[in-house]
């Protein structure tokens, strides 16, 4: 197993969560079916609470600017305060969430539904965070030498936490220093991680970026990052001209740190 220097200048790694830190099943396979199978006996359970009816009315003010912008979605006109069919209203709020999952939309509106939802769901033991065998003990490593760690993914800083706070191998959000999602910028805008370095006080040189998506990494190389492409079962193939420009590796487990940061 070929080993990668990292640059002796790096002294934080910022990390994508879904096929770099965890397996992409465990997404795709587990926390997505979740939401499907059982949205509708969550909101049943959970209709009258305050949290619930913000995330109904943020899904209803989505589908309404969905409209003004003339694109397809079910209609959907549900207002707790007036509706008197209960189960008419979550069918309604149901067929919303699963169109929007099934055009594979990243609203707010949606995320935030997820998140309550996955955050039950960690609580009860239902659900347990998957990571790579190699990624733990590679973190822990990073930070005795004294590097940063950071995530960056498109999954809500909720989820992010749920994920490693209720994970296979227990609470892990010690080893992370901080977390951004798309609030910040999209992951495929190169602007995104010049602010991300500047939330974080160094410059982009001083990052090194672990992600599995290409478009990710250039536009991270584009912001002056030091890049790595993991390469993991299941994630998307490479093409030749790809992985002659990407260090690539398959495990944390390659990266040779030169010293202290």
């Amino acid at each position: 197993m070929a080993t990668i220097t990292v640059p002796e200048n790096v002294s934080v790694f910022l990390l994508d969560i879904e096929g770099t830190t965890t397996p992409i099943t465990f997404v795709k396979d587990v926390l997505f079916p979740y939401i499907k199978e059982h949205l509708e006996e969550y909101l049943g359970a959970h209709w009258e609470e305050d949290e619930c009816k913000q995330d109904v009315q943020l899904l209803k003010k989505q589908t309404e600017e969905d409209l003004k912008q003339n694109r397809a979605c079910p209609v959907h006109a549900v207002d707790q305060t007036v509706h008197t069919d209960e189960e008419k209203a979550i069918r309604e709020v149901v067929d919303s969430v699963l169109w929007q999952m099934a055009a594979d939309r990243k609203t707010t509106a949606l995320k935030q539904l997820q998140g309550h939802m996955w955050r039950a769901a960690y609580a009860s033991g239902k659900i347990k965070g998957e990571v790579y065998q190699d990624v733990v003990p590679a973190i822990r490593r990073w930070r005795q030498y004294g590097f940063k760690v950071y995530i960056y993914s498109s999954g809500s800083i909720e989820a992010q936490k749920l994920l490693f706070g209720y994970s296979v191998e227990g609470d892990l959000l010690d080893l992370f220093d901080g977390h951004f999602d798309t609030n910040i910028g999209a992951k495929v805008e190169s602007k995104s991680y010049e602010k991300i370095a500047d939330r974080i006080g160094c410059s982009p040189e001083d990052i090194m970026f672990l992600t599995d998506v290409t478009r990710e990494a250039k536009a991270a190389e584009d912001a002056g990052l030091n890049v790595a492409v993991v390469v993991r079962p299941g994630n998307m193939e490479l093409t030749e001209e790809e992985r002659n420009h990407y260090t690539t590796l398959t495990t944390f487990g390659q990266l040779e740190l030169t010293g202290s940061a």
